[in-house]
């Protein structure tokens, strides 16, 4: 027996504005630098998969990829953090239920590896593919994802427990985070990644379970994500696109006719999914930027050449007003912490 499939199958969806703000928080108290804009960001604010890819690559930076960073910030991701989301799940009638909830509505999770759940030979198992996330950050993202869902799982139950859980990774010098996070030790050069339960654990009756809750918040979830989804799929097209010419402003008619609609109703369109040509420009030309100063092998100039701005002041205008900082300042900053020893 199979649970329903997630209804995603990529990490490249947009997300609420919590956990960006989650690793910002836990970065300045990890006195990491450069994420305090994120730290007050709006609740109902929307962001692009790859402006939290950002932030992840950031707190990699600057505090390490070693697993314990990874474990201790998936410890962070309490249900109360997913908002109405969290709270339909806690009030499910059953663990099974909430399950099932989840995988149809993952795409007001944060997740970046995704989830698959079956039930098969007497257990319940829970795979992650993290086979699309970004090499660079794989390991550590699929670490604080299924550390944030096991949090989850036992703020929903608290007595759950897992049968066993593997990595394909070699074993670290030390798993005294992972036995604080799962509460055992995974075995490690696995052919797979997965956690497995016992499968009488979906039938369990929930402690807060409330019918009438879980249908208030099933309905407003429907409506969330039917916004979201209604948002990604005309700005996610025009992102598409705009990623397509490397951040380079070809104009709304130009990418109206990419589409095959007219500029006005392109316009009318993004105005109705509550964004606009010009937002969605910045979004990726600020993720773009980030990533092309991250490598450390292009100048100010020519990331602002490659993102078609006329002038590099226009660009360092522009980073300035993303970041609070200069990009020439952003990418000393990134290269001091790349040095060995910091």
């Amino acid at each position: 027996m199979e649970l329903p499939p997630p209804v995603i199958r990529d990490w490249d969806y947009p997300r609420g504005t919590a956990s960006i703000v989650l690793m910002a928080r836990f970065a300045a108290e990890n006195g990491v630098e450069g994420l305090e804009s994120y730290e007050h960001a709006p609740v109902d604010g929307q962001v692009d998969a790859r402006q939290e890819l950002a932030v992840v690559r950031a707190l990699v930076r600057g505090l390490g990829g070693e697993d314990a960073v990874a474990l201790r910030l998936s410890r962070r991701y309490r249900v109360s953090a997913f908002g109405i989301f969290g709270f339909a799940c806690i009030s499910s009638p059953t663990l099974g239920d909430a399950m099932r909830f989840a995988l149809r509505y993952l795409d007001l999770s944060f997740t970046f590896c995704i989830p698959h759940v079956t039930v098969e030979a007497g257990r319940l198992a829970l795979a992650m593919d993290d086979s699309r996330v970004p090499g660079d950050v794989a390991r550590f993202l699929l670490l604080r994802d299924l550390g944030a869902i096991h949090t989850v799982m036992r703020d929903i139950l608290p007595d759950i427990s897992l049968r066993s859980l593997a990595f394909r990774h070699e074993r670290p010098s030390t798993v005294d985070e992972y036995v604080r996070t799962f509460g055992l030790v995974p075995s490690f050069s696995a052919p797979s990644q997965v956690a497995t339960l016992d499968p009488l654990l979906l039938d369990k009756p929930l402690p807060q379970a409330n019918d009438q809750t879980v249908a208030v918040c099933a309905a407003q979830c429907e409506l969330l994500v039917s916004r979201k989804r209604e948002r990604s799929g005309i700005a996610q097209q025009v992102r598409e696109r705009l990623v397509r010419l490397g951040g380079v402003d070809a104009g709304m008619e130009e990418v109206a006719r990419q589409l095959a609609v007219s500029p006005r109703t392109l316009r009318r369109r993004l105005f109705e999914a509550g964004t606009g040509y010009r937002a969605l420009l910045d979004e990726v030309r600020q993720a773009l930027a980030e990533e092309m100063l991250d490598t450390g092998a292009l100048t100010v100039e020519d990331v602002a050449l490659r993102l078609g701005y006329a002038e590099a002041s226009s660009f360092i205008y522009a980073f300035k007003r993303w970041k609070g900082m200069t990009p020439a300042a952003y990418a000393r900053r990134n290269a001091l912490r790349a040095r060995p020893g910091r």
